[in-house]
């Protein structure tokens, strides 16, 4: 006896037809409601963050802004996700015989990865922050990252790449993006904490807390990657409560953690001189010497 109807009904609302093709290993509602679980996750702690800006003066606000970003975005991709929506069939390259991934075309969202492609350099931007790398350094680390194959950006487009190709060459685009993620766990765990070091043990403490973190979730992205849409081992379902969790870790723990690392560290040791745009004004009327001659005339 069902006493109350089921109120998230997106999978059967929105169809899994995409361009005529029909994914068959896909999402049920259990996955579609995890989905939304880890949305209203994400929206929450966005909300969170942003309330604890407000308590710093705007000049101080920079990783509220930052983690606030990153987990607005991820709650939009989660939505998206939960309503069956941003995916594609593709043909999987490994038939199996278990029933719950038994089928021709699984759903691969491309949402996901759109949602890491602005996300993980925010987070990565985080951290080298946090660490005082030199801003010329941070913007040659993101550019590279993007365009010459070389950290956790590129390992975004390989695992998109690799997810929509039906045949064995998909593993040469995991190949690749294994190495770029070598190139920034390296950077995170040796170049970035050495620089942190010299900042103070406040500093130190901040940044091995939360770049340990990240080192040690996103290694586990592949294996991920590698059981869902690369060999169709798990679920759909599996999928959405492999990645829920990881990204759970990766955005909202990651950005309360940076943020309570924060509390007491005065970001111009890190290099950051960031000026109010009205507040430094007023200061500087406020204490803006009076000459002789405005005397003269307020005085008639």
């Amino acid at each position: 006896m069902v006493l109350l109807p089921r109120a998230n009904d997106a999978v059967s609302v929105n169809s899994n037809t995409v361009n005529g093709r029909t994914a068959d290993i896909s999402i049920t509602s259990h996955g579609s409601d995890f989905y939304f679980a880890i949305c209203a996750a994400m929206t929450l702690s966005g909300f969170c963050f942003i309330g604890l800006a407000f308590r710093k003066q705007r000049k101080d606000r920079l990783f509220h802004y930052l983690t606030a970003a990153v987990v607005f975005v991820a709650a939009i991709a989660y939505f998206t996700m939960g309503s069956n929506l941003g995916f594609t069939p593709i043909q999987v390259e490994y038939a199996r015989s278990n029933p719950k991934v038994a089928g021709t075309y699984r759903s691969i969202f491309y949402v996901r990865y759109i949602d890491w492609f602005i996300t993980t350099p925010l987070l990565l931007l985080d951290l080298l922050l946090t660490a005082g790398m030199p801003w010329p350094t941070v913007l040659f680390i993101i550019v590279v990252d993007e365009i010459m194959l070389t950290g956790h950006f590129c390992r975004i487009i390989t695992g998109l790449v690799g997810a929509l190709v039906t045949s064995k060459y998909k593993w040469g685009y995991f190949a690749f993006g294994c190495f770029a993620l070598g190139y920034i766990v390296y950077h995170l765990v040796w170049e970035s904490r050495l620089h942190a070091k010299a900042l103070g043990r406040d500093v130190e403490r901040a940044f091995i807390m939360c770049g340990s973190l990240t080192a040690v979730l996103w290694i586990l992205y592949p294996v991920a990657w590698g059981v869902s849409e690369g060999g169709n081992v798990i679920a759909p379902d599996s999928e959405a409560v492999f990645y829920g969790i990881l990204d759970f870790l990766a955005k909202p723990v990651f950005g309360a953690l940076l943020i309570w690392g924060h509390r007491n560290i005065d970001l111009t040791r890190l290099g950051l001189s960031i000026k109010d745009y009205e507040g430094d004004a007023l200061i500087e009327e406020k204490f803006r010497p009076v000459s002789i001659s405005n005397l003269s005339i307020v005085c008639g």
